[in-house]
């Protein structure tokens, strides 16, 4: 058993470090947060990188610089390091600001552009997605294809000059609002016993001709999610992302830019945060003090091993393996806050409050069936760990 032990991967990459110049941006940030707060911009919310939609406060952080931070000056961007990026992603999402707008096109699709995309490609969106002015969704799950991604039935059929798309997405977030996404789709058939093979990725115009995009409302009326559905979409043969036939490869690498980061675990915290004004000067008791700082102590566990992913990305690797253990272990905490939250003080959530603790909690409730599911399930991100670890 032991030497079988000592042969497993590592789950997680070595811890990194940020660079001695982080705390000056993160008080730069900060202040600039400060700022937008007092100034009455905006208000905190839970889960603000699904549902904080705001091309106004978007704007604002590119003309700082901090969108399209890992691109590249050549294409617009600022050549600055994913660890860098991450100080401000994470004082962005601590303090529950309006992410949304910008949040897939400055996460995975960016990169993904740089690692698979043609220079016109690169050209054509990454000045206006550091800009703040190109919005991307998502086209991967499919409504009998949700995590199970190779089972995907979008399928893009070979025409003069491009391609012919049929199918539908679903869970496409912003959708609504979105210029553009990459989608996964079939263009040819599964090879026997190879059920990843055929599939290619497809960079669609979201107004194009034939695509229709459905609104899927939560039970309070809001409006995050979209079914999209292609009626023979043509597609030109410059908007295919990579090779084709290699879709399945881009888009395990893709997720690891998606399920790793921080707003796998910051997703509540300013729930966090106001739960502990909320009991500033109360007795907790054993057990309140146990349950609080078992959450402090887990979320700074959370971000070292998101850090770490953050500094194998930095080296040009994709640590899909430890992306999936961040996913799993972050999403399920982010839930446990929920829990606590109302297991330690009285007040329920209203979703009809304008802010405050009553509202932030209220946020949490309504999102969090989500967390576990979106961006793959836990139970599919346990099998990727089992595979990885040579378990199955």
């Amino acid at each position: 058993m032991t030497q079988t032990l000592s042969r497993l991967p590592a789950l997680t990459p070595p811890a990194a470090e940020l660079p001695a110049r982080a705390e000056a941006l993160r008080a730069e940030v900060r202040e600039f947060l400060a700022d937008e707060r007092a100034a009455g911009a905006w208000t905190p919310r839970s889960d603000v990188w699904l549902s904080g939609w705001d091309e106004d406060f978007t704007r604002r952080l590119a003309a700082r610089g901090w969108l399209g931070m890992t691109i590249p000056t050549g294409y617009g961007g600022h050549g600055a390091s994913p660890l860098d990026r991450y100080v401000v992603t994470e004082e962005l999402l601590a303090a529950g600001a309006p992410v949304a707008a910008h949040w897939v096109a400055d996460r995975q699709i960016g990169p993904s552009l740089l690692r698979h995309g043609t220079e016109a490609q690169r050209q054509k969106y990454l000045p206006g997605i550091a800009a703040g002015e190109v919005y991307f969704g998502i086209g991967m799950s499919e409504p009998d294809s949700g995590s199970d991604l190779a089972s995907v039935r979008s399928r893009a059929t070979k025409v003069d000059g491009g391609w012919s798309l049929t199918g539908t997405k679903v869970w496409t977030s912003g959708g609504h609002h979105a210029h553009a996404f990459f989608a996964l789709v079939r263009t040819s058939p599964p090879e026997e016993g190879k059920r990843h093979a055929g599939l290619s990725q497809l960079i669609v115009d979201l107004r194009a001709d034939g695509v229709t995009v459905r609104p899927i409302p939560l039970l309070t009326g809001a409006h995050h999610f979209n079914e999209v559905v292609f009626d023979d979409v043509f597609v030109p043969d410059d908007m295919v992302l990579g090779e084709v036939g290699s879709g399945w490869g881009q888009v395990t690498g893709e997720l690891a830019f998606e399920r790793s980061g921080p707003e796998r675990f910051l997703s509540t915290f300013p729930l966090l945060a106001a739960l502990v004004g909320e009991l500033a000067g109360t007795d907790l008791g054993p057990a309140g003090r146990r349950e609080l700082g078992s959450l402090v102590a887990r979320l700074w566990a959370l971000r070292r091993m998101s850090l770490a992913v953050a500094g194998s990305l930095a080296s040009g690797a994709a640590p899909e393996l430890a992306a999936a253990v961040v996913k799993d272990l972050g999403t399920r905490f982010e839930n446990e806050i929920i829990d606590a939250a109302r297991l330690l003080v009285s007040i329920p959530p209203d979703p009809g409050a304008e802010s405050g603790y009553a509202r932030l909690l209220a946020d949490a409730v309504l999102h969090a069936p989500g967390f576990t599911l979106r961006g793959g399930t836990n139970e599919v991100l346990r099998g990727i760990v089992a595979r990885g670890l040579g378990l199955r």
